[in-house]
């Protein structure tokens, strides 16, 4: 079985991040950035005197697929690796993938991974 993994997470902490996924083995991941925010509900700013609300907070969206028996591992990494202790460090989601397929040669499953 795999296993997507989609790790919402502080922009500055993507190399860490990476790096961490790399020292288990897991080298495809695919990277977005995004904007959202969660519990903190953004923050307030000056520009130019005027004070205005910055309600969506910048971050990196990465997204694996991983065998089943992987999973724990990437999710440790992530954390560990994603981790300041403060406010808005981030979210992990985890779901089952039916089934895999790699463009070029047909090849499904865990070997299209």
């Amino acid at each position: 079985m795999l296993q997507k993994i989609e790790a919402i997470i502080k922009p500055f902490k993507l190399d860490e991040v990476k790096e961490a996924l790399n020292a288990i083995g897991i080298r495809g991941m695919t990277v977005s950035e995004v904007k959202g925010y969660g519990r903190q509900k953004g923050h307030k700013e000056i520009y130019r005197g005027a004070e205005y609300n910055v309600d969506f907070i910048p971050k990196v969206k990465l997204e694996l697929v991983v065998a089943a028996d992987q999973t724990d591992q990437a999710v440790e990494a992530i954390m560990k690796s994603a981790n300041t202790g403060k406010i808005g460090d981030g979210k992990i989601f985890v779901m089952n993938i039916e089934e895999v397929i790699r463009v070029r040669t047909g090849e499904k499953g865990a070997d299209a991974i």
